[in-house]
């Protein structure tokens, strides 16, 4: 199962993200839930990078089992609303995988 634990702030900003596990949906390699939303993560970080000019904080895990972005603080507004477009769009990608393959992957907001 994929684990998505998407920490907000009391305004409503997405704060970091955190992906763990391994979707199990097939064999490794095959496996299109976890292709999808490793896709469809990775793809919002580039975009946060690629447009905004903003690195995030990220993290890995050895065996491609954890994704962990955190949103700088102390950001200009025009680019923190930016990347929250940007993060809120893969959410939208996620809950659509989620929906159709809810036992392989789980979104929760902390």
């Amino acid at each position: 199962m994929i684990y998505v634990d998407v920490n907000k702030d009391e305004s409503g900003l997405i704060q970091s993200f955190t992906m763990k596990g391994h979707a199990g949906y097939d064999e490794s390699g095959k496996d299109l839930v976890c292709a999808g939303a490793s896709a469809v993560s990775f793809g919002a970080i580039n975009a946060v990078e690629a447009l905004t000019g903003i690195t995030p904080h990220i993290e890995l895990g050895e065996d491609g089992g954890l994704l962990y972005c955190e949103v700088p603080d102390e950001l200009p507004e025009d680019k923190r609303s930016q990347i929250q477009l940007l993060l809120e769009g893969m959410i939208i990608s996620l809950k659509t995988i989620e929906e159709s393959h809810g036992e392989y992957i789980q979104i929760n907001f902390l």
